[in-house]
């Protein structure tokens, strides 16, 4: 690769590691001198780069967000696409999902304003993970959109005559495919409905107030639908708790339960197992702060092991002592 080839991609690098980078510190960083940085950032513009000249004593630059995205010349439809498999991948608990994060937030970086604004709309929930039947991401992000902005979306679905009217609630995976989970105003009731079978209607209707789901949080209510149960997902046991933790973390780890994306440090898991005690051992694997969210048998479970584990780590049973003395 030509020095200077080699050169430019080094400073993207470093534009993109942190907000602002002083051009002296840049050329001490590429060992040459402010002149020819300032000549590299002008060739970095030139084929499509945002770079943004800052004010200062020895002033500066920063990658921002373009009119267009810069090599390596995505479309719009491109991008979103990437976008969303990013946000999969997150989440999908193959080792990837580190590298994955980081990806987005490089591409995320440079987007323009007009596509960063509906990718940040889109809120999913990864409850499984198995390959599916493709989905226009144009069709994903017009749902997402329409949960984000609580407005009612109209729709024609594959299997029905008549178009829906339904308010939107949560987009998400299970068995590979993805489901919107509504408020069907028609039925007066709570429907899931398979989005590779939805044709959204534009424009999106008037805007709701979003109601409670039953059994009070997304994952309670998918593993109730798509069980055929009474909400226990086939254990005599099942729980939810809240971890201090990012779902992409947890995911991999709970492959038979549900991680629902609270923030980019916090996330609800669903999980089941045969015995109270044993639930709460399995969540209690997981080192960071856990709030249980119920029920009261979970949250006695968890009581009963730190008695257990306090006895465990206090006890000395007879003779112990004498076998390692002397």
């Amino acid at each position: 690769m030509p020095k200077t080839s080699a050169r430019l991609l080094a400073l993207l690098s470093l534009l993109q590691a942190r907000r602002d980078w002083p051009g002296q510190l840049l050329a001490e960083r590429l060992e040459v001198s402010p002149r020819t940085v300032r000549r590299d950032v002008d060739r970095l513009r030139e084929l499509g780069y945002p770079i943004v000249t800052t004010k200062g004593p020895d002033g500066g630059y920063r990658l921002g967000a373009g009119t267009q995205l810069p090599p390596l010349l995505f479309d719009d439809e491109q991008a979103i696409a990437l976008t969303v498999a990013l946000r999969i991948a997150t989440t999908t608990g193959a080792g990837i999902e580190e590298a994955a994060a980081r990806a987005l937030t490089t591409i995320r970086q440079v987007m323009p304003p007009r596509l960063r604004h509906r990718i940040d709309t889109l809120q999913l929930t990864a409850v499984e993970r198995s390959p599916g039947p493709p989905l226009d991401s144009g069709v994903l992000l017009a749902i997402s959109g329409a949960v984000h902005a609580c407005e009612v979306l109209r729709f024609d679905y594959a299997t029905a005559a008549a178009p829906r009217r339904v308010e939107p609630h949560h987009l998400v995976t299970w068995g590979g495919r993805w489901y919107l989970v509504a408020w069907d105003l028609d039925r007066d009731d709570w429907r899931t409905f398979r989005a590779d079978r939805i044709t959204p209607r534009i424009p999106t209707g008037p805007r709701f107030t979003p109601r409670e789901l039953p059994g009070g949080s997304v994952a309670t209510f998918v593993i109730d639908r798509f069980s055929g149960s009474d909400g226990s997902g086939g254990w005599p046991c099942r729980g939810e708790v809240i971890l201090d933790l990012p779902a992409a973390e947890v995911s991999p780890f709970v492959r038979d339960g549900i991680v629902e994306e609270l923030g980019p440090d916090r996330c609800r898991v669903g999980l089941g197992s045969w015995s109270w005690p044993a639930l709460a051992a399995s969540i209690g694997r997981f080192d960071a702060d856990i709030e249980v969210v119920g029920p009261a048998e979970l949250k006695e479970a968890f009581a009963h092991l730190a008695r257990r584990y306090a006895n465990a780590a206090t006890d000395r049973r007879p003779g112990i002592g004498d076998l390692t003395s002397g």
